[in-house]
């Protein structure tokens, strides 16, 4: 049963992600027949040390060193300043890896991450970071599975959360697993959040759509963006490029990344984002408008592609009154 619960400070912590922490594991709720955690705020500089935070003026101490990691059933790690490139105190490190070895579990908020990756225990094991930190946390840790879509990832005793809010949906995950749905959804409704969210990172990712910047099937790409409704085949743009079909792809293949299906897939998907987000056109106006046919088209492969639905998505960018 989770009782024991420490957060551990770097110089340069933010605030809000360790603020999650301290709502979801820190706070006495015991009016409503909650438990009460014995959480303790701890410093990797020491107790007592005066550590500074990404926001101006604002700073943090605490009496706790790191010994009092030594007791704790779960230690959250809060995203930080440069975590990313920083090296960190070795003792901070051999503090993790002794809690997982005696059954401890460890978690990270955003890129503290990369202090569990710098301990060894991402190794062999799934992780989420937030999605503009993926490509970094695989060439800096290339044993970590690397799952950037995902809001968080339970590889117990290993538990990693990605963005700033995906902190709180991790938390709430541990609470859940193991003080039960009620004891989550209580504290979930405290923090007027959802106990539960769908879907993924990719929902969030900023990807507009490209510019062209191929040499030989540019022009193609851009009369496929301003096409997207229609039908079309390698055949069909392999013409257009003049080119045989076979050349075509090759040619595609080499300055984009992916197949020509692939590449107007993505498109389509980005222009209803845009449509969902901008506009309160019907899910069939948008499904034809993107080239997708109809609506159970845009659902199938909309959630295939974000791990969410077009309604959700459109709630979640335009709020409740655009279901």
């Amino acid at each position: 049963m989770l009782k024991n619960v420490a957060t551990v400070l770097l110089d340069g912590v933010h605030p809000f992600e360790l603020g999650v922490l301290c709502e979801v594991f820190g706070l006495d709720r015991s009016d409503q027949g909650l438990p009460v955690y014995d959480f303790a705020v701890a410093s990797a500089e020491g107790p007592g040390a005066t550590l500074g935070t990404h926001v101006p003026g604002l700073t943090i101490s605490t009496p706790h060193g790191l010994d009092r990691l030594e007791e704790a059933d779960l230690i959250a790690v809060p995203a930080g300043s440069d975590y990313v490139t920083r090296s960190y105190p070795p003792e901070l490190l051999d503090a993790l890896v002794r809690a997982v070895d005696r059954g401890a579990r460890v978690l990270s908020v955003c890129s503290g991450v990369f202090v569990l990756g710098a301990a060894g225990l991402l190794d062999g094991r799934r992780s989420a970071v937030h999605w503009s930190q993926a490509e970094e946390l695989t060439r800096r840790h290339p044993r970590a599975i690397v799952e950037p879509d995902v809001l968080y990832v339970d590889e117990d005793p290993v538990i990693t959360s990605a963005g700033t809010a995906s902190g709180i949906d991790a938390c709430l995950h541990i609470v859940r697993k193991e003080q039960g749905p009620e004891v989550a959804n209580t504290i979930a409704r405290r923090m007027v959040v959802p106990p539960h969210r769908d879907g993924g990172q990719a929902q969030y990712i900023e990807r507009p759509l490209p510019h062209s910047r191929c040499d030989t099937v540019g022009e193609v790409l851009v009369w496929m963006e301003h096409h997207l409704d229609e039908e079309m085949t390698v055949e069909q743009l392999a013409a257009r490029a003049h080119m045989s079909p076979r050349t075509f792809a090759r040619r595609f293949q080499q300055e984009t990344g992916t197949t020509p299906y692939r590449w107007l897939l993505r498109q389509r998907v980005l222009l209803a984002q845009q449509l969902l987000e901008a506009t309160d056109e019907t899910m069939d106006s948008i499904a034809g408008r993107t080239g997708f046919g109809n609506a159970a088209a845009l659902r199938h492969q909309f959630v295939r592609s974000l791990g969410t639905t077009p309604n959700a998505y459109r709630r979640t960018f335009r709020g409740p009154q655009a279901a």
